[in-house]
Parts: C-alpha cells; sequence; structure tokens
C-alpha cells in the first residue's frame, strides 16, 4: 500500500460514522467513473492474474476431474 492511501485510511478513521459514509458514497461514485464495467484490475489483481497465466504457461493447471479426485 502506498503511503498516500495509507495516509488517506488514517484520515478517513478519524470520522464519524455519518461523514464516513458520505465518503464511502463518494469512492463509490469515484470507483464508477474510473472503472463504469467494473473490468480494470487493481495493482494486486495484476499481480495475481500474472502469476496465474506464468503457471498455466509452463503446464501447472488441473483439470477439474484432477482436483475432485
Amino acid at each position: 500500500m502506498s503511503s498516500l492511501a495509507a495516509q488517506t485510511i488514517d484520515m478517513i478513521n478519524m470520522l464519524p460514522e455519518e461523514e464516513l459514509a458520505t465518503v464511502n458514497s463518494l469512492l463509490k461514485m469515484l470507483i464508477r467513473a474510473w472503472d463504469p464495467d467494473f473490468s480494470k484490475l487493481t495493482a494486486s489483481e495484476r499481480d495475481s492474474l500474472e502469476r496465474i497465466e506464468e503457471s498455466m504457461r509452463n503446464g501447472d493447471v488441473y483439470s477439474e476431474e484432477d482436483v475432485w479426485s
């Protein structure tokens, strides 16, 4: 987590419940404006996806039958 994100979370945690609800609504609007169809990946999602893709390229995949047997 970046220092800016940590600072923002610290400030949000200082707010009373009513203002916290307002910030929550604002963040939801910002996220929808930034990614209206929820198709963008966060940094951690991108890292996870890249690890999965690398495993698949290396042949480290299992079928459903492998999992349940």
